[in-house]
C-alpha cells in the first residue's frame, strides 16, 4: 500500500483482525454484486469504501423514480438512467481507486458463469428467486462464497452460503428451486426504506470478513430480522444431502 491508501484506510490497519495484511486481501480482490437496487446499494458503497480493488455491478433495470426511496446509490438526476451506469458513477465519487465494471444486463448462462468464475466472492442482491437460484447453481460449480439477502416490507434476511466448504449447505438446500416459493416483490408489497440498508450492510459485512479473513461468518445460518420489532433471529442451516444442486457436485 501507499501512503494514500495507509491513510485512507487507516482505521482497518488498526484492527488486530485486518491490519495490513488483511488490508492488502481487500486491495486485491474481485466482489460480484449482482443488484443495484435496495440491497446491492448499500452492499456497493461500503465494499468500495473499504477498498475492495474490483467491483463489477450488474443489474439490468434503469433508475425508477419509485427506487429513490431505498436505493441509496442512485440520484434523482439518475432517473432513466442503467442502474449499473448510476452505480458506477456513484462508487467512483466514493473511492476513485476501486476499478468498478458495469453491467446493464440481468446476468444469466455463460455470461454469469464466466463472472463467478472471476470473482472472489458473490453478493446476490437481486429481487427474484429464478436468478438467486442461477447464481447459486454457478456458485456451486465453481466453488465461490455466496453471500445472500432479501428484504420485503419490514422483514429481511440474510446468509453465507461458503461453497469452497465440501460441508457447508447451498440456496437450494434452503429454497429448494422445484417446490413451489410466492414471490414477493417490493412493487406490489412494499418495502421499509431503511430495512434494505440494514441488510444490505450486513452483506457487505459478511463479504469483506470472507475476503480478509476476519472473524466468523454467517456460513451454515440464516440471520432473520423482523424490523417492526428489531428483533434477529439465527436459524442454523444443514446441508441437505438430497440437494440436487450441491449433493450431486459434492
Amino acid at each position: 500500500m501507499n501512503d494514500d491508501q495507509l491513510l485512507r484506510y487507516s482505521r482497518h490497519v488498526l484492527l488486530p483482525e485486518i491490519g495490513i495484511e488483511g488490508q492488502e486481501k481487500l486491495l486485491a480482490a474481485h466482489a460480484l454484486v449482482i443488484g443495484a437496487g435496495g440491497l446491492g446499494s448499500p452492499a456497493a458503497m461500503y465494499l468500495a469504501s473499504a477498498g475492495v480493488g474490483r467491483i463489477t455491478l450488474a443489474d439490468g433495470d434503469s433508475v425508477d423514480l419509485t427506487n429513490l426511496q431505498r436505493q441509496i446509490l442512485h440520484t434523482t438526476a439518475a432517473v432513466g438512467r442503467a442502474k449499473a451506469y448510476s452505480g458506477k458513477d456513484t462508487l467512483a465519487q466514493l473511492n476513485p481507486e476501486v476499478d468498478v465494471a458495469a453491467i446493464p444486463e440481468r446476468l444469466e448462462g455463460e455470461r454469469l458463469a464466466q463472472l463467478v468464475a472471476s470473482a472472489d466472492v458473490v453478493l446476490d442482491c437481486c429481487d427474484n428467486f429464478a436468478t438467486r437460484h442461477a447464481v447459486n447453481r454457478a456458485c456451486v460449480k465453481y466453488r465461490k462464497a455466496l453471500v445472500s439477502g432479501a428484504g420485503v416490507r419490514f422483514d429481511g434476511q440474510v446468509s453465507v452460503f461458503d461453497l469452497r466448504q465440501p460441508e457447508a449447505p447451498c440456496y437450494n438446500c434452503l429454497f429448494p428451486e422445484d417446490t413451489e416459493a410466492e414471490e414477493t416483490r417490493c412493487a406490489v408489497m412494499g418495502v421499509f426504506a431503511p430495512l434494505t440498508g440494514i441488510i444490505g450492510t450486513v452483506q457487505a459485512a459478511e463479504a469483506l470478513k470472507l475476503l480478509c479473513g476476519a472473524g466468523d461468518t454467517l456460513n451454515g445460518r440464516l440471520l432473520l430480522l423482523d424490523c417492526l420489532r428489531m428483533e434477529w433471529r439465527s436459524v442454523r442451516l444443514s446441508k441437505d444431502a438430497a440437494c440436487k444442486v450441491c449433493a450431486s457436485s459434492a
